[in-house]
């Protein structure tokens, strides 16, 4: 049973970082996707960063291209998201999720939400302006 747990959230200035945890246990190396969403009130789950897990590739949303990174522990199982030159729109809360099956990019559309099988519970960023 894949289970996984977001940490790290908070409160930032900013221009400030922050970097997000996520515990994947019961997780084992697959063809499959993982990644972080953002959850704004009333405006559902946006794909924020990907990592598909067959090779290690990553994609980002354009909202946080250049100034997110999401990377993979094998080693300690987790999946972490770097957020730096943080902006007040990146506030919101950030889940985890992972799809054991099918690639980050599927059939053209890139992450979408309903496909993941497994998700945290979710970690909440709140930005100081």
């Amino acid at each position: 049973q894949v289970e996984m747990v977001e940490s790290g959230g908070g409160s930032a200035q900013a221009g400030g970082s922050l970097t997000l945890s996520c515990e994947t246990s019961g997780w084992r190396k697959s063809r499959g996707c993982m990644g972080w969403f953002r959850e704004v009130p009333g405006q559902g789950r946006e794909g924020v960063a990907s990592f598909d897990d067959r090779d290690g590739t990553t994609r980002y949303s354009d909202s946080v291209k250049g100034r997110f990174t999401i990377s993979r522990d094998n080693a300690k199982n987790t999946l972490d998201l770097q957020m730096n030159s943080l902006k007040a729109e990146d506030a919101g809360m950030y889940y985890c999720a992972a799809d054991s099956e099918l690639p980050c990019t599927y059939n053209s559309k890139w992450f979408p939400a309903h496909r993941m099988e497994y998700w945290g519970k979710g970690t909440l960023v709140t930005i100081d302006s």
